[in-house]
C-alpha cells in the first residue's frame, strides 16, 4: 500500500487517544468511554488493514463465493472470483502475481507506450521551441553560459516580462519560458 507509514502513524495516534480517553472516562466522566471505544475500533481496523489480514480475508471470501458459483475456486472466469493465481499479502505487502499471469507483459507494454510518448513529447518540444542560439539571445546570454547563469537570467527576464507587471506581455513571457525550457535539462 502506498500510504502504510501514514496509516501506521494515524493508528498510533488513535491508539494513544484511546488510552488517554479510557483513563479520563474511568476517572472523570464515564460518558467519555464511548468516544474511547470509537477510537479503539478505528485503531483496530487500521491495524487489521496494515497487517494484510483484511485483504486476505476479503480475497478468501471472494474465492469461496466463486467456488459456490462455478464449482472451481481457482478457475475464475465470468462473474466474481479470481482472474489469475494470487497469494494473500504477507506482512501488509502487496500480493505478487504468479508466473501464469500477464503482469510482466502488461508492464513491458506500458513501458513501450511511455517511451514512445516521451519521444513524441521531446520531438514536439524541439520542433515548437526556439533553437538554442535563439534561446540564448532571448535570455541575453552567451552560448557558453552554465545552468546557474541561465537560471538567474531566466528569473530576471521573467520579472521584466511577466503579464502581471505594467510593462509585461503574455507572448514575451511564453517566449522566455520556451527559451528557458530549451536550454535546461529539466
Amino acid at each position: 500500500m502506498q500510504y502504510d507509514g501514514l496509516t501506521k502513524g494515524i493508528a498510533v495516534v488513535f491508539g494513544g487517544l484511546t488510552v488517554v480517553l479510557t483513563a479520563v472516562g474511568l476517572i472523570i466522566n464515564p460518558a467519555v468511554l464511548f468516544l474511547a471505544l470509537m477510537f479503539g475500533v478505528s485503531t483496530y481496523f487500521m491495524y487489521y488493514h496494515l497487517s494484510g489480514k483484511m485483504a486476505a480475508s476479503l480475497y478468501e471470501r471472494v474465492e469461496r463465493q466463486a467456488a459456490q458459483n462455478t464449482g472451481n475456486a481457482r478457475r475464475g472466469g465470468f462473474g466474481a472470483g479470481p482472474r489469475e493465481e494470487w497469494e494473500p499479502p504477507r506482512d501488509g505487502r502487496r500480493a505478487r502475481r504468479s508466473h501464469a499471469s500477464q503482469g510482466g507483459q502488461r508492464r513491458r507494454q506500458r513501458q513501450r507506450r511511455q517511451t514512445a510518448g516521451d519521444r513524441q513529447r521531446r520531438q514536439r518540444a524541439q520542433s515548437s521551441g526556439p533553437s538554442p542560439a535563439e534561446a540564448y539571445k532571448r535570455l541575453g546570454l552567451d552560448p557558453d553560459a552554465d545552468q546557474s547563469t541561465i537560471k538567474r537570467a531566466y528569473r530576471e527576464k521573467v520579472k521584466e516580462v511577466h503579464p502581471d507587471t505594467d510593462s509585461g506581455s503574455e507572448t514575451e513571457f511564453k517566449q522566455v519560458q520556451a527559451a528557458y525550457e530549451t536550454l535546461t535539462d529539466d
